[in-house]
């Protein structure tokens, strides 16, 4: 008779989830593990929790089935807050597996009880505790919750002494119910809506999905209507077609064109994606979701719930012989605008020219897997993406620390596909211990850091130390020695050529490479003030 352990693991592979990403222990880590061996399903040792819970959220974006992850108890629980806190916000299916003391032992050692589920539920859609006699329920239970809209992680705490115990595997659905189909008069309404506007906007979002992107496409140049995209949705629409304006900020950068739109078709916008700040557009906001808006930001004079790609395909037929005032000469020019402001022109290496380098240096369908900082606003204007999924960034202002584990779960899943992963120095110190994943796992990532020397020259002023003499300096880490130390190929570039000449030889590499750019970062500033601007009165 099957165990628990071998229940939860067939649960995940019926699932579709290909690898388990974690940092195991002891207790039902060990029976886990042991099933997925016997199993046939791989497990990525990882060095930090968060950083395995982060790779687990991007193979469930990617794949669209649940990502899955080991973690010991106690305190690695609390250690994978924030990759757990990553997969709710960025809406992404997970499956996070903890172990957990014996019930027969916590008598014993109330000292070391640690109430997982408390610690987890903000960062959780749901939390179970898994027993011998529902180890089937659960983990169907499980895959459903977190699939179902709007997408997040799910957490199940496995008793060691709960984990080798045998089970009866029970025949249960593990894929949540079809999403609805809205009604007929509701289709109707927005085509009028649509029909009546003459500069609409399509605005979309992260519940836009692969199979969503040609009904997308076909919808925008049937109207036509230019296209922005959040930073999760960059590549539903491609870079290089002439209706995509670029990324939307919620700022002053794509007020040109919104602005003056009389319509607003929110496409797959979950409001979580929004940057914290006022919405004020006056433009009437039309709502396509897979799920009901939280609202918080604008009220949708319509809103209709169900299958994306089956909404715009009802709203095809209703919509012939109209055509929007919209001109792609004009959509062209505003575009070209936009990222004409942000080449500002700074003394030394250009952060935007690194991004412009790297898209020029590499072969089409080159993921890019982008960190927080100042530098993800020019990576996200000026990375090309033709597909979804070949631009990976965490929501908003978002996690630091994404880029590199990002970058591992992207090219475990696409090894015939190139992977470039952005970040600053300092996310790039979060995780770097990951770089050793990389190098075991002989993985051909190229890393190219942005390194602002925020990290590696700190001045100590002396009224903070009661110091009289000379300026105190602190000279930080060495990015590209630290590198090596991991068997890592590295290399440090001061300017473009240089940069060009690392990017090429780092495709060279049977392995990982990481590329140290000193950046000139002095119109950061400028930068942001163009992306953030004044909200409209």
């Amino acid at each position: 008779m099957p165990t628990v352990a071998d229940v939860l693991v067939d649960g995940l592979r019926r699932a579709g989830v290909s690898r388990i990403f974690g940092v195991p222990g002891g207790g039902s880590n060990l029976e886990l593990l042991e099933a997925a061996r016997t199993a046939g399903l791989p497990f990525v040792l990882c060095h930090q929790e968060s950083a395995a819970c982060i790779m687990a959220a991007v193979s469930g974006e990617l794949t669209g089935v649940p990502g899955a992850v080991l973690s010991t108890l106690g305190p690695g629980v609390s250690a994978s807050v924030t990759g757990l806190a990553h997969a709710f916000l960025d809406r992404s299916p997970v499956i996070y597996l903890s172990d957990r003391h014996p019930a027969s032992a916590l008598g014993y050692t109330t000292h070391q009880a640690f109430d997982h589920a408390a610690m987890l539920a903000p960062v959780v859609k749901g939390s179970v505790t898994v027993s011998a006699d529902s180890a089937s329920h659960w983990i169907a239970h499980a895959v459903q919750l977190a699939l179902a809209e709007p997408r997040g992680p799910v957490h199940l705490d496995l008793p060691a002494d709960v984990a080798a115990r045998a089970a009866v595997p029970l025949a249960a659905n593990v894929m949540p119910a079809a999403a609805p189909s809205p009604a007929s008069m509701d289709l109707d309404a927005a085509a009028v809506m649509i029909k009546g506007a003459k500069r609409p906007v399509v605005l979309v979002g992260l519940q836009c999905r692969g199979a969503d992107a040609k009904w997308l496409r076909a919808f925008s140049e049937a109207l036509p209507a230019p296209v922005l995209a959040t930073y999760k949705a960059k590549g539903a629409l491609p870079d290089p077609h002439p209706l995509a304006l670029g990324v939307f900020t919620n700022g002053a950068l794509e007020e040109p064109a919104v602005g003056r739109a009389d319509l607003i078709i929110a496409l797959g916008l979950d409001t979580v994606e929004l940057t914290p700040r006022p919405w004020s557009y006056t433009a009437p906001v039309l709502s396509l979701v897979r799920a009901p808006s939280p609202g918080g930001y604008f009220s949708p004079a319509l809103e209709l719930v169900g299958d994306l790609g089956l909404v715009l395909e009802e709203l095809a037929p209703r919509l012939r012989s109209h055509h929007a005032d919209w001109d792609v000469v004009e959509v062209d020019r505003l575009r070209r605008e936009r990222q004409r402001a942000l080449e500002i022109p700074v003394p030394g290496l250009a952060p935007h020219r690194l991004v412009q380098i790297a898209r020029e240096y590499t072969p089409a369908g080159t993921i890019a897997t982008v960190d927080a900082g100042a530098h993800m606003f020019p990576a996200a204007e000026y990375w090309q993406a033709v597909s979804p999924g070949e631009f990976l960034i965490s929501n908003g202002l978002a996690t630091m620390g994404f880029a590199v584990p990002a970058a591992i779960a992207a090219q475990l899943l696409y090894p015939e596909q190139r992977v470039l992963g952005f970040t600053g120095d300092g996310g790039f110190m979060m995780v770097a211990s990951e770089l050793e994943t990389m190098a075991r796992l002989r993985l051909p990532i190229t890393v190219i850091v942005f390194d602002d020397a925020a990290l590696s020259l700190i001045e100590v002023k002396q009224e903070q130390r009661g110091y009289t003499g000379a300026p105190m300096r602190y000279a930080g880490p060495d990015l590209t020695a630290l590198a090596r130390s991991f068997g890592v190929a590295a290399r440090t570039v001061t300017d473009e050529p240089g940069f060009t000449a690392a990017l090429v030889a780092a495709q060279g590499e049977r392995g990982p490479a990481v590329i140290d750019a000193r950046i000139d970062p002095s119109g950061y500033r400028a930068m942001l003030e163009i992306v953030r601007g004044k909200p409209r009165a």
